[in-house]
């Protein structure tokens, strides 16, 4: 997309960070806030646990796949009237599973949540592409995006636990369906439409998509990194409360620092991404993220145990994530200036099956209550993406 065909966009940074962070930590708060009510509910509901834990999962199945209904559809009839009403879904979703008083009403409706969410997501990113593209800013949103979603899985039980102590189990999703009025709200008065009016209907077929180089490069880049927080976040409590004897705040303290440090060098990567450009970041990203899994090798070796020793490195590859996640979806996205939409479900979802699988495998084939399925995801990952770019430049040379 040239500059001169940008879609008219009249907010700052901040604000534009401002009016679309709230769809993105919405849809991630969804999935865990509830956590401390799980054991309650289903006597509640008169269900059986096993369907209360479904519903944990088709949350997440249903919000990967719908994007792949959502992203072609905004790129057919735009991106604001599928945020608007993948918001509102969410919106009604919630405040209806505030009433339900059945198992089965809850499952239904948390399909209806999760879909909201799937679309309000896959508007929010298909509109971050039409505006920024290629732009130091989308370095900037992205990384920043990433790095506040580090926080909800730590939080988010937190907070529901708190909410649900106050007010009853219940109110954690009428909480969740008044923020969602608050940036439906916003959401109304301030997003213009992105999709430049030429795009009367996608024309990309998923094959276009799936067969292109540049979207597997960065999109393996974009698995790597937040595979590698996932199984940072599956490993850390029992290496650090189980093995190293740290207290539960304790562990809270430590696993909002390592958000922190991703927070903080969000502030450098739109400078990152003028100075060395979109395959220099992912390159220097990736060997950061190499460099602090094999820093961490060195330290389960020979300080087995100690929680300094998981931790800072984990800083080291936190930093790689953040340089890496600032530049993968410009550079998974950038051949597809007409059919961002579905582009950007076909990321996510992708990135969300390499991320479960080989992050899954990892955790469990490697041992879960040691360091080394972060290692090992740490380097194998990012070494994948860094030779899928020298393999492409070494094809187009």
């Amino acid at each position: 997309m040239s500059v001169s065909s940008r879609p008219v966009w009249a907010h700052s940074l901040s604000s534009t960070v401002v009016l679309m962070a709230p769809f993105d930590l919405l849809a991630s708060l969804a999935m865990d806030v509830y956590l401390p009510a799980v054991p309650v509910m289903p006597e509640a509901l008169g269900a059986s646990a096993a369907t209360v834990q479904l519903t944990l999962s088709l949350y997440l199945l249903m919000l990967g796949l719908g994007q792949l209904v959502f992203g072609p559809l905004s790129d057919r009839i735009g991106r604001r009237p599928v945020l608007l009403a993948g918001g509102s879904l969410f919106v009604l979703a919630s405040l209806a599973l505030a009433l339900v008083t059945t198992g089965t009403a809850f499952l239904a409706w948390r399909v209806v949540q999760a879909l909201g969410a799937s679309a309000a997501l896959v508007a929010t990113f298909a509109t971050v592409r039409d505006v920024y593209a290629d732009l130091p800013e989308s370095a900037t949103i992205y990384g920043l995006f990433s790095a506040m979603l580090a926080f909800v899985p730590a939080l988010g039980p937190i907070l529901g636990a708190f909410v649900i102590q106050a007010w009853g189990w219940r109110a954690v999703f009428g909480l969740l369906g008044l923020l969602g009025v608050l940036a439906l709200g916003r959401a109304g008065r301030h997003w213009p439409e992105t999709r430049e009016r030429r795009c009367r209907a996608s024309r990309a077929s998923l094959r276009a998509v799936l067969s292109h180089g540049d979207f597997w490069i960065y999109t393996v880049g974009f698995s790597a990194a937040m595979g590698a927080f996932f199984v940072f976040f599956s490993t850390a409590p029992r290496v650090l409360i189980s093995g190293a004897g740290l207290s539960p705040l304790a562990f809270s303290v430590i696993f909002g620092a390592v958000a922190s440090v991703m927070i903080v060098t969000t502030r450098f990567t739109g400078g990152a991404l003028a100075r060395w450009g979109i395959p220099g970041c992912l390159v220097r990203g990736a060997a950061t993220m190499m460099g602090g899994a094999c820093c961490l090798a060195v330290t389960t070796l020979s300080w087995p145990g100690a929680w300094l020793g998981f931790v800072l490195p984990m800083g080291v590859i936190a930093v790689g994530i953040v340089l890496m996640v600032s530049v993968t979806a410009s550079g998974a996205l950038r051949a597809f200036d007409e059919t961002a939409g579905l582009a950007v479900a076909c990321y996510y979802a992708v990135q969300s099956v390499i991320v479960v699988v080989v992050g899954t495998a990892a955790t469990l084939g490697l041992g879960g209550d040691t360091p080394w399925p972060l290692a090992t995801y740490a380097v194998v990952m990012p070494a994948l993406a860094v030779a899928g770019l020298a393999a492409s430049r070494r094809v187009a040379g």
